[in-house]
């Protein structure tokens, strides 16, 4: 039954239900707008047609009365949006072209780009990869008009992280970023070195990165795309490299965007060879012992128990009123345990990984733990089980554990042998006492001690740490710091960004404010002595340097993303006055609304007093960067003085500056071997054979006291 309606000015026309739109109809609006389709109950709901008085017009679904489902947006500047839609938001697979001509064609998440996409400027540059907020953020691909084309992470909308920069004449930078300038280590290899593609095999690529909204854009086959464009613009290439002899390429360090070093490997055809060739075993070992947990199995599903788990444990002990620890919540004996099958439970949801036996050791200190840390328990489920995952690191250590890498980068989780988990539920009363009473211990932060177990009998502990390197900083070097020498150098081949560095291969002394020396000094003093105490050894300072970009270079900056501009050339570089002192580090008094007051997942002791600010405490000021709360471990400021000049063979190396400002992130880690029969043993065989001071393995009580003595040489009092 068709009726024609009158509602205060507006029109309606069409099928009626009790006198309220129902069916088809159009309705006039007293300003004009007008829309024609379907209507439920008195709402727009179904196919319709929407013209608003601007000029704008909607073409798609509705539901109770919003634009939801699939449609087409088109204004009268010329942009339309043809996608999905959520109560009126662009929300979904979408595709935008806007005013300008540039196109998106992706994932929308409430009116904004965010997810996998596309993105086609007027000029033919493309970007291609991930998006968050509206911006590029992730991992992605930009190809400009051009020829240039970069591969690699991005962040706010600047390249953010690790990536591959390859110029339009064959040349090549391997490096890091950070705010969308050079920040790092890098290697650049000069057009010739490595083959450029032919414009044939361009042409192929071009046309095949060409999509549309009627190609069902998925995440995979956003990431299918982004694997063509990079594999075969990038790595192809670096496959096709010309006779070892004839590559010359150039190592630079960059500090925000500032060259500081460079160095020119004459043989680098070789060594670049047998970097390659050593990449790939490393990936054959790290796959074998990722594999070897589950005699055959993804190491993934390790990461997906990690997380049914912990969020079990999390989620059971966290209602429990909080109390005062008693001597049962300690030892192997207090564990809370549940399996988990693959089809699920009633206590236990369904998952994908297979069936499991989990066991989480002493959840009641634990959880006090975590209280004291000022760890809120919903963050730390979010951190570790939320949606985005876990990520796997590869092991630099020797112990050939697994690393695991929380999405947000807050905690970091390490298998154990069963040694180590001995002798951490062995040290865990003692270990509770001293972080209770020293707020600003060193000592690395446990949140949590768990047991995996197969059906099949395979067992795999694991304990979950704070990050020391959680910062929003570039960390440029780190260093694992034992204070013996016998063995402790990295092959210089073997450096590449990332690369944890030994004692003797660091080649800076560090001289600090007086009061935050002192601080350092006391709390590792106390540190010592309790680690001495439970007879641990091989523990070591873990050091990580954020080198700042002295003040006066700053007029070598490259603006960020001024890649067209980069410094190709091989020849050599500007002279620089090293007599003038570094300014881009600055102390002022703390002022807690300014700063990030939040516990971090390595500290939550006070802010430090520095002697220089009156013995006030302090923030640390980063000229148009940020600014830090200064607290032990974290955001401590130093001069980085370069103690001495390497003479490597077959290259040629030039230093733009010997004193540099830093900020340091330092704490005591792998406090999980005892001295025990087996190490007294390693020390008396070894002894025979090197000098007793140099070698790792000693007494707890000579152990600690070389630690010490050597920290003091590399942060030297100024007094």
């Amino acid at each position: 039954m068709s009726l024609e309606i009158f509602l205060k000015g507006d029109v309606y026309y069409g099928d009626v239900k009790g006198k309220i739109p129902h069916g088809k109809g159009k309705y006039t609006w007293s300003d004009g707008t007008v829309y024609e389709g379907s209507w439920k109950k008195g709402k727009m709901t179904g196919g319709g047609r929407i013209t608003w008085t601007s000029g704008t017009t909607f073409e798609g679904e509705f539901c109770g009365g919003y634009l939801d489902g699939f449609g087409t947006l088109t204004n009268p500047d010329g942009s339309t949006y043809i996608g999905s839609w959520r109560m009126n938001i662009q929300h979904g697979l979408g595709r935008k072209q806007y005013s300008n001509s540039d196109v998106y064609d992706g994932s929308w998440k409430e009116g904004v780009r965010e997810g996998s996409g596309k993105y086609d400027w007027c000029n033919d540059d493309m970007y291609i990869g991930n998006w968050k907020g509206g911006l590029m953020c992730g991992r992605g691909v930009m190809k400009w008009l051009n020829g240039d084309l970069f591969d690699g992470y991005w962040l706010n909308g600047y390249r953010h992280g690790s990536g591959v920069y390859r110029f339009v004449d064959g040349s090549y930078y391997f490096g890091t970023w950070t705010k969308g300038v050079k920040d790092g280590r890098g290697m650049f290899y000069p057009g010739g070195s490595i083959r450029c593609p032919s414009s044939k095999r361009l042409g192929k690529k071009k046309r095949s990165i060409k999509r549309s909204l009627s190609d069902k854009i998925s995440i995979n086959g956003f990431f299918k795309e982004l694997g063509r464009i990079s594999s075969e613009s990038v790595d192809d290439d670096v496959g096709e490299s010309l006779d070892d002899k004839s590559i010359v390429v150039c190592e630079r360090e960059y500090i925000q965007g500032v060259l500081i070093s460079e160095r020119i490997k004459n043989n680098a055809g070789v060594l670049y060879k047998k970097e390659e060739q050593r990449k790939f075993h490393m990936k054959e070992v790290e796959r074998k012992s990722s594999l070897d947990i589950f005699e055959g199995h993804k190491s993934s599903y390790l990461m997906l128990n990690l997380q049914l788990g912990i969020r079990y444990t999390v989620g059971k002990i966290t209602p429990v009123p909080m109390r005062e620890v008693r001597y049962s919540d300690f030892g192997e004996q207090s564990r809370i345990r549940m399996y988990f099958p693959r089809k699920g439970s009633q206590l236990t949801p369904s998952h994908s990984s297979i069936d499991f036996y989990w066991k989480d050791y002493c959840s009641m200190v634990f959880r006090n733990l975590r209280e004291m840390f000022k760890l809120d328990a919903a963050d730390y489920m979010m951190s570790i089980c939320g949606d985005d995952g876990l990520r796997e690191l590869s092991s630099q250590g020797k112990s050939g554990s697994l690393f695991y890498l929380s999405h947000d980068d807050r905690f970091v989780i390490k298998t154990l042998k069963k040694s180590e988990l001995k002798v951490l539920l062995k040290m865990l009363p003692s270990y509770y006492k001293h972080v209770h009473a020293h707020d600003n211990t060193l000592i690395t932060k446990f949140y949590g001690l768990h047991q995996i177990t197969l059906r099949v009998g395979k067992k795999v502990q694991f304990v979950v740490m704070g990050n020391m390197f959680y910062t929003e900083l570039q960390i440029h070097q780190r260093y694992d710091l034992k204070g013996s020498y016998h063995g402790r150098n990295t092959n210089k081949d073997d450096i590449e960004v990332g690369t944890t560095l030994k004692d003797l291969d660091l080649a800076y002394d560090f001289h600090m404010d007086k009061s935050l020396r002192d601080a350092l000094f006391k709390q590792i003093k106390l540190d010592c002595i309790f680690l001495e105490s439970q007879r641990i050894i091989d523990y070591s300072l873990l050091l990580g340097l954020h080198f700042r970009a002295p003040e006066h270079l700053k007029s070598l900056l490259e603006p960020p993303d001024a890649f067209h501009k980069l410094q190709k050339t091989l020849g050599p570089l500007r002279h620089v006055d090293h007599s003038i002192p570094p300014k881009g580090l600055l102390l002022v008094t703390h002022e807690p609304s300014s700063v990030n007051t939040e516990p971090g997942p390595h500290s939550r002791g006070s802010t430090l007093r520095a002697f220089s600010v009156g013995d006030k405490e302090v923030d640390l000021l980063l000229p148009g960067t940020a600014r830090l709360r200064v607290q032990l471990g974290v955001n401590m400021p130093a001069h980085a003085n370069h103690k001495v000049s390497h003479d490597i063979s077959g290259s040629t190396e030039v230093k733009l500056y010997e004193v540099y400002d830093v900020v340091l992130y330092l704490g005591i880690i792998d406090i999980l071997q005892e001295y025990n029969t087996r190490k007294k043993i390693e020390y008396a065989y070894k002894s025979t054979r090197h000098d007793p001071i140099s070698i790792s393995v000693a007494d707890p009580k000579f152990y600690s006291k070389r630690f010490f003595n050597f920290l003091e040489k590399v942060f030297p009092s100024n007094t």
